[in-house]
């Protein structure tokens, strides 16, 4: 995995998990969450890091964790509370990490789809099914389903999430926790989505992450970002086509004119390309939270 030699690593406490955006801290009672500048594009990690990227994500999600006042893993993002061993990283730490819950994880992706879109478009037309469920005939690229979908996913933290029926959950982690998540997720959908129609943007899809503590359900990971979602302007809504949106889309379809066969390692990106999906992320804080990006 490329890292960028800017950011540090945190040396007093155990490395717990480094995916391919977060790293994730062992501090005993508590975890650490810190999201980097990296990112990735078809499972690859570009070796150029978007400028604040980390800390435009993490108050996207502190944001959601407000909102929706659902039991989450959320301990605290302010540093000043952090363990003191933690001082001398204050300044890359800030804006960019939560202490949270230790939490067991379910290794399911709980990924709901209100719209057809993505590979769930591409599974309609060879199928007229999206993940096994039936659908109407004649839909078209990003039409509004009737009814959103629960389109469960085994967990790979290496390469691509496998999707599975609710079966196939129901005998990974046993049927009352799979009919709580999937319930859970369609419900913090509808809430999020009716409140982004309220700020002029469409949640076509996204994804939830669940852990269990001490025999509560709860919210982890991140939540309702771009890189987690799919965002589109409902001003420029229209179906039969694809959308314009506040994700990685724009990355990719630069990445798409390349001379590039997607595999490791990526390419450097220009400084036009690192702008303009740096300005994506903005936007998309900007209109979600109705603020300017700021981290104080």
């Amino acid at each position: 995995m490329q890292i960028n030699p800017s950011e540090p690593t945190i040396t007093e406490f155990p490395l717990f998990r480094r995916g391919k955006v977060r790293d994730v801290y062992d501090l005993g009672e508590h975890l650490l969450i810190v999201a980097s500048d990296r990112i990735s594009a078809f499972d690859v990690i570009l070796p150029t890091p978007i400028p604040d990227k980390g800390r435009i994500l993490t108050q996207i999600s502190l944001f959601w964790f407000d909102y929706l006042k659902e039991p989450c893993h959320l301990v605290t993002a302010d540093v000043s509370q952090f363990p003191a061993a933690l001082k001398p990283y204050s300044d890359w730490l800030r804006g960019r990490s939560m202490l949270v819950k230790k939490a067991k994880r379910f290794d399911v992706e709980c990924v709901v789809r209100g719209y057809l879109a993505g590979s769930g478009w591409k599974d309609y037309q060879r199928t007229g099914t999206v993940c096994g469920l039936k659908l109407p005939s004649g839909l078209k690229q990003s039409s509004r389903l009737l009814k959103p979908l629960f389109t469960p996913a085994a967990k790979n933290d290496i390469g691509h999430d496998e999707n599975i029926s609710f079966e196939t959950m129901v005998a990974m982690i046993g049927e009352d926790a799979s009919i709580e998540l999937r319930n859970r997720s369609l419900e913090i959908y509808s809430r999020a989505r009716d409140y982004a129609l309220t700020r002029g943007v469409i949640l076509a899809d996204t994804k939830f992450e669940f852990g269990g503590v001490d025999g509560q359900t709860i919210v982890i990971d991140e939540v309702l970002t771009p890189d987690s979602s799919r965002f589109w302007p409902a001003s420029d809504y229209e179906e039969g086509r694809d959308q314009k949106s506040f994700d990685k889309q724009y990355l990719r379809d630069y990445l798409e004119t390349l001379d590039w066969d997607k595999t490791d390692p990526g390419p450097e990106l220009p400084p036009e390309v690192v702008e303009n999906t740096r300005n994506k992320y903005l936007e998309a804080h900007r209109i979600l939270t109705g603020k300017d990006f700021r981290v104080d």
